[in-house]
């Protein structure tokens, strides 16, 4: 295991922990009809800052790029028709999502309560598979398939972003 692929699955468990409250969120505003904005606004947030910003971007200025430009047709595929295009279909749920809560606030209705639930429901489901991808096989393909020499590289790469 390399430091960047041990920070990536411990942020992997801090996003899933995120989903499980948005979760929480949603059907507290399903059941009881408590729509917490601030709380969906804060979440938002979350992703963009934290979920995309800090960890979708590690992956594709560091391991991604690495995977993409030493292993060949396979990587590509799986990271650029694969990983790349889930981490587009997080940011357009999120986009959607800001809508929704956006919509709900100045003018509530069933049909904008639902595309609040409908979105942050579907980012969830997504990066809990998504996440589960990257830990049982990207990640692994990487450790198995980049030689020793390229996996320090990247960690050094990785120390020297954190300073």
């Amino acid at each position: 295991m390399t430091k960047l692929i041990e920070v990536l699955m411990q942020e992997h468990q801090e996003i899933l922990r995120f989903t499980d409250k948005m979760e929480e969120l949603c059907l507290a505003f399903m059941e009881h009809n408590l729509f917490d904005e601030q709380a969906f606004r804060d979440g938002i947030q979350f992703i963009r800052e934290f979920a995309d910003k800090a960890h979708h971007q590690k992956e594709e200025r560091l391991l991604f790029r690495v995977m993409t430009e030493e292993l060949g047709t396979v990587a590509v595929n799986l990271v650029q028709h694969g990983m790349l295009v889930e981490h587009d279909q997080a940011r357009l749920y999120v986009s959607e999502l800001e809508n929704a809560v956006n919509a709900y606030s100045q003018s509530p209705s069933s049909t904008s309560k639902l595309w609040v639930i409908t979105n942050a429901m579907a980012y969830c489901a997504h990066l809990r598979r998504h996440a589960e991808k990257e830990d049982a096989a990207v990640y692994p393909f990487a450790l198995r398939s980049l030689s020793k020499a390229t996996l320090e590289r990247l960690d050094e790469e990785f120390a020297a972003e954190q300073r």
